[in-house]
């Protein structure tokens, strides 16, 4: 008897785990550095995964939209993706990569819109537009710009060099209007994917307490929080966009923003 109320608590904590974890999937978009020394074309992954618990990779879709954003002028890399594998510390995941052109001096703010993704846990669909910044020669033209998405989150903070201690602010936007009081969901890239073999890095992980570190926008949708560590920091605004269904069921479509944090040297 003590054996079977063992295996049914252990069965117990694993379906709650797993439970938990759906909550935390996260759309990344990833490139080795942000900030771009000289011209060329810098290698991104796009992987669909949980990054602070180094946890399950999702298959990915072929992305809806791949783009990048410089000067203000909206350069489409959709059909230059390529359809990849990406291994995690559990298993492996369709993922994709694609490469952006860096010329001129300034912002590119590549933004990614996925196919949206069942979960079947949950029965629903989820969808995370997502947007990352790269620069080149401190010359700042596109960071607090808006790019005209379904939902996106404005930075108010230059989000390529966030100073650690300091804090990360931005607005939630739906359809360029401000979206009060809403959950987000914050990550911390713990384990760098290997660009040339697809891998994860390392074992690392980080399970904090309480489950997923969430904030809330307030009535002007504005979010902030303090940034305790360099490296790099994803906040998923859930359920922000304008589209609540998808294929006849329930659809969270996300705005995501992924920010670099750097120590003072």
């Amino acid at each position: 008897m003590p054996i079977l109320i063992t295996l049914k608590v252990s069965l117990l904590a694993a379906a709650l785990f797993f439970c938990q974890a759906s909550f935390a999937h996260f759309q990344l978009v990833y490139t080795e550095q942000s900030i771009i020394p000289k011209r060329a074309n810098v290698p991104a992954k796009l992987i669909f995964w949980h990054p602070m618990s180094n946890g399950h990779a999702m298959d990915m879709l072929r992305p809806q939209d791949v783009a990048v954003i410089h000067r203000g002028k909206r350069t489409d890399l959709t059909s230059q993706l390529s359809q990849t594998t990406f291994s995690g510390r559990h298993n492996q995941a369709v993922s994709w990569d694609v490469s952006v052109p860096i010329k001129r001096s300034g912002d590119y703010v590549l933004v990614v819109t996925p196919a949206p993704y069942y979960e079947e846990s949950e029965g629903i669909y989820i969808q995370q537009i997502t947007k990352t910044y790269l620069n080149r020669n401190q010359l700042p033209t596109d960071w607090q710009q808006v790019q005209n998405l379904k939902t996106e989150i404005r930075p108010l903070v230059k989000p390529y060099n966030v100073v650690v201690g300091t804090s990360f602010r931005g607005q939630i936007l739906s359809e360029g209007k401000p979206v009060p009081f809403t959950e987000i969901e914050v990550e911390y890239l713990v384990a760098k994917p290997d660009m040339k073999t697809g891998a994860v890095g390392s074992d690392a992980s980080i399970e904090m307490p309480g489950g997923a570190i969430t904030i809330m926008s307030d009535a002007q949708g504005v979010f902030s929080m303090a940034i305790p560590k360099a490296g790099s920091w994803g906040f998923a605004a859930l359920g922000s966009g304008p589209d609540g269904s998808y294929q006849g069921k329930e659809l969270s479509q996300d705005a995501v923003i992924w920010i670099q944090a750097h120590d003072i040297n």
